[in-house]
């Protein structure tokens, strides 16, 4: 019964010591700010804010609970034993291999000590030359993600998406929301190449086609990253419908310039001027985040122009054919089962370049 006691107060110490590596008390006090916010009626007459300040309540409570619940258990459980009922020792063993296996699950969020880590992400996909078949590729590694985020608990929003011509997309820009979202999917930064037989050529021939995936941690609130109004320009014109279709009757998509660092963003998601301005600002804010993490600059002025990610920067090889296998080029993981990969099977990569210790 000693032992079984030292091993429920040395687990109540290590998940005491997450705790305090994780703030869970400035998580916690940001949790009754968010509450109190919501609580007031007139939050309501602004749903959009409202829905947003409710995820963000949301996000925050996926990850308090669990930790603190596996706390109260283990600190009941060391109580309980204290008592010195020798006949529970059979069921206080059960309880506590329970506990363990639940913070050996746990133990990962320890792992994601980055400044914005906590944070819901924004992925943006862009492919490459190559025409159709880099569009197709870039539409696979879409499907791809969204795969992954159902798998993981996690909800998705495609806030803009440009089809190609023949198939395929453009780009795609979706925001994933759950726990450390962007702590998880910042190792899928950089350019994804493929290897296949196409199907978009008669002869069949092998092809290589490659995308930009740019990771951007989601800034909701502007405080976090202040930009000047006087570094932006901003225009206004018609937006696009599918094909190329004119479908609005005023000039609602919205492109914004970051004048010092050359940043532009364009949303055209068919919603009102007023909605796609906020939406382009956030994922402006977001890249300048990103850049600024990159760049380790205390301030937005002192970000250099630039991309954040780039066409150089070839984080991950996909090969279809003559053989399967998908191999990251910075951690040296490797998985053979592609299939399973491109149908969101992504958490061996991700654990890999975490455990790495890469930032």
């Amino acid at each position: 019964m000693h032992q079984l006691q030292k091993r429920t107060k040395d687990l109540l110490d290590q998940i005491n010591a997450a705790l305090e590596r994780l703030h869970i008390e400035d998580k916690l006090q940001r949790l009754a700010e968010l509450e109190a916010e919501l609580l007031a009626p007139e939050i309501w007459n602004n749903p959009a804010y409202a829905q947003d300040k409710s995820r963000q309540l949301a996000a925050v409570q996926a990850v308090t609970e669990p930790w603190l619940t596996l706390q109260t258990q283990t600190a009941d459980l060391v109580e309980l034993m204290d008592l010195g009922d020798d006949s529970l020792q059979p069921e206080f063993e059960t309880q506590l291999s329970a506990l363990e296996q639940e913070y050996g699950q746990r133990r990962l969020d320890l792992l994601f000590d980055g400044e914005y880590d906590d944070h819901n992400a924004i992925l943006r996909l862009s492919a490459g030359a190559g025409g159709t078949d880099a569009q197709d590729w870039t539409e696979m590694l879409e499907r791809m993600y969204l795969r992954w985020a159902e798998k993981s608990g996690m909800s998705t929003s495609v806030i803009e998406r440009s089809s190609g011509e023949e198939a395929g997309i453009k780009s795609s820009v979706i925001e994933v929301t759950g726990p450390y979202a962007y702590g998880k999917l910042r190792s899928e930064n950089g350019v994804h190449r493929l290897v296949r037989l196409s199907p978009f050529n008669s002869d069949n021939l092998r092809q290589t086609s490659f995308a930009l995936v740019e990771v951007l941690p989601q800034i909701d609130s502007p405080e976090e990253i202040q930009i000047d109004d006087k570094d932006l320009k901003i225009d206004v014109y018609r937006s696009g419908g599918h094909g190329g279709q004119s479908v609005n009757t005023t000039d609602s998509a919205v492109r914004v310039t970051h004048i010092p660092t050359g940043i532009v963003v364009s949303i055209q998601n068919e919603r009102s001027q007023l909605q796609n301005k906020e939406t382009a600002l956030k994922i402006l804010r977001s890249k300048l985040a990103q850049m600024q993490l990159e760049q380790h600059t205390a301030t937005i002025k002192d970000l250099q122009a630039g991309e954040s990610a780039n066409w150089g920067s070839q984080i991950r090889n996909y090969v279809l054919h003559p053989y399967t296998l998908v191999k990251d080029t910075r951690t040296k993981y490797e998985d053979r089962d592609a299939t399973g990969v491109l149908d969101g099977k992504l958490d061996g990569f991700i654990n890999a370049y975490l455990e790495r210790g890469d930032k």
